[in-house]
């Protein structure tokens, strides 16, 4: 975590950590593919036009945190973690005083204006609930859980040794010794922590990000759990992924309400969405979207929720939606997502669509359509079970 440093130390490190992309003289004559780094050490392929979007989103995440320094400035430090804010979410508007619910609303939309790198293991840990939740525990809990399961075997021990080296491949930190030891110890303490999870493809891309933003790996820990334990819907990422099947179903349900254009020509192809969307959900977009649109998206979804996936997944679709009338084959389907996801250098071109485009939705409507879909999920699931356990008969009788 970062100490308190006084608004221009704060400024100039800001600075520091966004350097300005100059592509060589070579490539912006001819505009071939040129490769680059991002502000968290991901490296990039694009043309000349992705680093110039790249430049415009830096000088962006420069003056927005001017803005964030100019409250401090007016509200006082650490303005945005006081309680009664923190716990808009929880809380009727009409229960806050006038000061705490306009302090709530500020905060609301400067999160969704994006949050400044040096802050952001501030503001998640305290708006997520990690703080919290860590402040329930003896203050020695991930140092004793790490030595308490430090050489134990499991399953999900296996997998995660196996999905270490395969976790964002070629990145200066994470792909090193001291990398993949760190986020080892994040995913096997987790597993422990909750032997219902365990341990689930997908989280290790997820665990990674975090420990990039968080910089330590209790930090990282902690906004995990919050993660799995709060934020997502329960069961996203057990055993049989039923919450995940959920997400799938309630997905479709609201591309069907929110782009019915898009739906039905999906449908007459016989295209299911959750071949796109299944991997967007578990791994929280971040191995389909750069890695700043990922985190100015986490930035919303740790303070509204994870109506913010749903967002996001329709506005993908949302903006592509002339050319995914065009398609007549799957394929072509997969390829425009595809290249869409990856290609999308500017958060504010998502999440503009994604808030202002797809029209409101609220926390206690997705889950009223959870609720809705849960027993065909349940059924469908369980007829599995039955279908793969009759076939383990057949197969010991024969």
């Amino acid at each position: 975590m970062f100490g308190i440093q006084n608004r221009r130390d704060l400024t100039m490190e800001l600075q520091s950590q966004i350097p300005i992309l100059r592509p060589s003289i070579h490539a912006r004559r001819a505009n071939i593919v040129v490769k680059f780094q991002d502000m968290y050490s991901f490296t990039v392929e694009g043309n000349v036009d992705d680093v110039n979007v790249l430049n415009e989103v830096r000088e962006r995440v420069r003056n927005q945190g001017r803005v964030w320094w100019a409250l401090e400035a007016s509200k006082g430090a650490n303005w945005y973690l006081q309680p009664e804010i923190l716990l808009i979410g929880a809380l009727k508007k009409t229960s806050l005083k006038i000061s705490a619910l306009a302090n709530a609303i500020t905060l609301k939309r400067l999160v969704r204006k994006g949050i400044p790198p040096v802050l952001r293991p501030k503001v998640w840990f305290s708006v997520s609930g990690a703080a919290k939740k860590k402040s329930t525990v003896p203050e020695s809990y991930y140092s004793d859980l790490t030595k308490a399961v430090d050489g134990m075997v499991t399953p999900a021990t296996l997998q995660i040794d196996h999905d270490l080296p395969r976790t964002f491949p070629g990145h200066p930190w994470l792909d090193t010794p001291e990398g993949h030891a760190a986020l080892r110890r994040v995913l096997v303490g987790y597993s422990f922590r909750d032997s219902d999870v365990g341990y689930c493809q997908g989280l290790n891309y997820v665990a990674a990000l975090l420990l990039l933003v968080m910089k330590t790996e209790e930090d990282a820990f902690w906004m995990l759990a919050v993660l799995l334990e709060n934020v997502l819907v329960r069961d996203c990422y057990t055993t049989n992924l039923s919450g995940c099947h959920v997400e799938q179903r309630v997905f479709k349900d609201l591309l069907a309400q929110k782009c019915p254009r898009i739906a039905s020509h999906l449908e007459d192809m016989g295209f299911d969405v959750s071949l796109v969307a299944t991997e967007w959900f578990l791994c929280l977009f971040s191995k389909s979207l750069p890695s700043e649109t990922t985190l100015r998206l986490w930035d919303v979804l740790f303070y509204e929720g994870a109506k913010v996936l749903f967002h996001a997944a329709l506005a993908i679709f949302k903006m592509k939606e002339n050319e995914l009338l065009m398609t007549h084959q799957v394929g072509d389907v997969i390829n425009i997502i595809h290249t869409t996801s990856h290609q999308l250098f500017d958060p504010d071109e998502l999440l503009t669509v994604a808030f202002e485009k797809i029209g409101s939705m609220t926390t206690n409507t997705i889950s009223k359509q959870r609720k809705k879909q849960e027993p065909a999920v349940m059924a469908e699931l369980d007829q599995r079970l039955r279908r793969l356990n009759s076939l383990k008969e057949t197969g010991k009788n024969t």
